[in-house]
This record gives C-alpha cells, structure tokens and sequence, in this order.
C-alpha cells in the first residue's frame, strides 16, 4: 500500500485536491458505484453494532463513502483497497465515539445480543446477559472483535468476513478462534473444539 493511512481531507498545506467524480473516467465511476453498493449495506450493519444508533452509524458511513470517494481513484492502484475502506470506516466509527463522548449503553448491548443469538448455535447462544457479553466482546483485539462481530453479528463466513476486511482467510480463521477461546474464558463458557470459522452455507 503506497498511502501510510486514510488520514483527514482537506486544510491541510498543499495537500491534493479531490478530482469530482463527474471528472473521472467511466469505468472509475463504475467501479466506485458498484463498491458502494457492494459494501453499504454490510458498513451499515458493522457500524449500528458497534454504536447502537441507525442515525450514528449512517452518519459514519456517509462519511466513509465520502471519504473514499475523495480517494477513489488513487486507492484503484492499491493492492489492498478493500483493508483501506475497512480502516476508514473503523475511523469514522471511532470519531462518532468520541463525538457522543459516553460509552455504549443498554439498548446498544441488546441489540448486539440480539443479532448475536440470531446467528449463534454454540454456547454463546444460550447466554442471556448482554451486558457481559458486550464487555467481553469489547475486551478482545480489534482484529478479534472485528471477525468476532463479522461472523456471529453479521453471519459472514470466514471467507466473507475476510473480503469484506481485506484480509486472508486463515488469518480470519485464527482471529476467530482466538476469540473465541479468550471469549469463552471470560464468560466461563465452554469454548467448541473446532471452530472452523463457518456460519452459514
């Protein structure tokens, strides 16, 4: 990746300007169109896991898509556009964070139960206080709650959960079963024997 990271537009001295993206060629209009579509719905659903709030999580999207599309057609030479995306968005999620200055409170953590126990047949399924589980998901790496969250919350398989990150699969897989584990621990539940990262057909 040629960018050191999706740092803020715009104020900075002599940094480059967006070119509009009625300016760029067809097909980068395309592929930028069809990205968005591709990855708005599954941001959204990322984003209101992680804050609670359909307004907040769109508003962070919007901005990502913004973002992005600031950036669009210098992130079509990267090897890894995809991981770019995924690190903006993290961004902007944090930013709305730090915006509502407060921690996540209770319809957030049922919520996040809720979509849980949807995908979830393991003993994570049975477990009824959202509060806990909230704060355990909360205390694993970001890469462990980022797949933790794509593959129980979202039902992504490993596979999915890895493109939609720009990552390896195995690494998804390793990041899942670690995850677990520490999860199980924590809640004191019985962890399976062979996670393989798989939720759905």
């Amino acid at each position: 990746m040629s960018e050191s990271g999706p740092e803020e537009t715009g104020g900075a001295v002599g940094a480059p300007r967006a070119v509009p993206i009625d300016q760029w060629d067809v097909p980068a209009q395309m592929s930028y169109w069809a990205f968005h579509q591709q990855r708005r719905t599954d941001y959204m659903h990322y984003a209101y896991l992680q804050l609670g709030s359909d307004a907040d999580a769109e508003e962070a999207v919007d901005l990502t898509f913004d973002q992005v599309m600031d950036r669009w057609p210098r992130m079509l030479q990267m090897e890894n556009l995809e991981g770019y995306a995924w690190t903006i968005l993290k961004r902007r999620i944090i930013d709305m964070h730090r915006k509502r200055r407060r921690r996540p409170e209770l319809m957030e953590t049922a919520a996040f139960e809720a979509a849980l126990a949807e995908h979830v047949e393991d003993p994570y399924d049975a477990l009824t206080d959202a509060i806990a589980l909230y704060t355990a998901v909360a205390s694993l790496s970001e890469r462990q709650r980022d797949a933790i969250l794509l593959h129980y919350g979202m039902g992504f398989t490993a596979a999915e959960a890895a493109d939609v990150m720009g990552n390896e699969e195995a690494t998804v897989r390793s990041q899942l079963r670690t995850g677990r584990e520490r999860l199980a621990h924590t809640l004191k539940l019985r962890c399976p024997e062979t996670p393989d990262g798989k939720n759905r057909s």
